[in-house]
């Protein structure tokens, strides 16, 4: 009597699957609940073909771990192709060439940037003595100290 009850009402709890699936999709953009709510798609479409409960919840199984497998992962590759390829925030720092605004010789003190910014820099891999106007190139960033070492010399 039971098994008879969920059988005949098992479609609305295809829907409830669906649905919930779609929301948490919503939320995560990552096509992973996108593709649960298809598979529950197709246990519900099989239940409106007459198939039995358990086919219905094996094709909806299989179909869910198909597309998570097959169609997901192109889906991502086709999601990030059109993303933006400049870098930002300390990656776009990184390699950036400065030019030194007072001497110093690894203590904290300033270089001034490519992109114009101005910022705290330390001498890295060298003893050596930066003097003021001498050319550096960012290697890291340590909280709001950039780490620098002396650019190469092209003399032409």
């Amino acid at each position: 009597m039971i098994l008879d009850f969920l059988v005949s009402y098992a479609w609305i709890v295809w829907i409830a699957l669906i649905l919930l699936f779609g929301i948490i999709e919503l939320t995560t953009l990552e096509f992973t609940f996108l593709m649960l709510a298809i598979g529950s798609l197709g246990g519900l479409l099989s239940g409106f073909l007459g198939a039995p409960w358990w086919l219905r919840i094996l094709i909806a199984g299989v179909l869910s771990v198909l597309l998570l497998f097959a169609l997901r992962p192109a889906l991502l590759r086709a999601l990030k192709k059109g993303g933006d390829p400049a870098l930002s925030n300390v990656d776009a720092l990184l390699g950036l060439a400065g030019t030194v605004t007072n001497d110093f010789s690894g203590n904290a003190n300033h270089v001034k940037l490519a992109n114009g910014e101005t910022w705290t820099a330390r001498l890295s891999g060298t003893d050596r003595t930066l003097v003021e106007g001498e050319r550096v190139v960012v290697t890291a960033i340590e909280g709001a100290t950039a780490v620098v070492v002396p650019a190469e010399r092209t003399d032409t």
